[in-house]
Parts: structure tokens; C-alpha cells; sequence
């Protein structure tokens, strides 16, 4: 298993740029010898269609992932826009974006 990675709190528009950024270095670390990466949504109070884009961006990457952890706001954002796979904790998301 990968380091996790702590999405920010603030996980919209106004942060997207900045948050992309921070996400793809961070998956530039982690090589491929992560097979699964591990995301914590913990910590985001704030969330919109662009924050929810970049994990989508993980699976267009080819890099399987999964959700560690998250917030009530988080969930209800993947919810909203029927991601709801999402939230199933610890269930590894493939590069078609479905569950592997």
C-alpha cells in the first residue's frame, strides 16, 4: 500500500487548481510500485463538481484507488452527484472508474 493522501478541506473551484497540482506530485511519488492508492477525505469540509473531478482524473490516469476515510460533507457531494461507489470504504476503484 501507498502513503495516504489527505484531500484538502477545501476541495472546489477555488481550490481545484492548487489541489490537482498537489495530487498528481503526489502521485509522481508514489511510482508504480503503489498498486492501490490509498485517498483520505477525511478533512474536506467544502466540495464540488471540480473537487470531485480530480479523483475522477485518477481513474482516467489508469491508477486504481480507494477511499480510506470520509467527511459527512464529502459524502453527501458523492451522493448528490450519484457517485456513491465512492464511499464504500477500502473498495479498490479501477481505471474505468468502477470497482475493481
Amino acid at each position: 500500500m501507498s502513503a495516504r493522501y489527505e484531500l484538502p478541506p477545501e476541495l472546489n473551484i477555488y481550490s481545484a487548481l492548487s489541489a490537482r497540482e498537489a495530487l498528481l506530485a503526489w502521485v509522481g511519488e508514489q511510482g508504480e510500485s503503489a498498486k492501490v492508492l490509498e485517498i483520505s477525505a477525511r478533512e474536506v469540509a467544502e466540495v464540488d463538481g471540480a473537487g470531485l473531478q480530480l479523483l475522477a482524473a485518477l481513474s482516467n490516469m489508469g491508477r486504481a484507488w480507494q477511499l480510506v476515510e470520509s467527511s459527512d460533507a464529502f459524502a453527501l457531494a458523492c451522493r448528490t452527484v450519484g457517485l456513491s461507489q465512492w464511499l464504500q470504504l477500502g473498495v479498490v476503484h479501477n481505471a474505468q472508474g468502477g470497482a475493481a
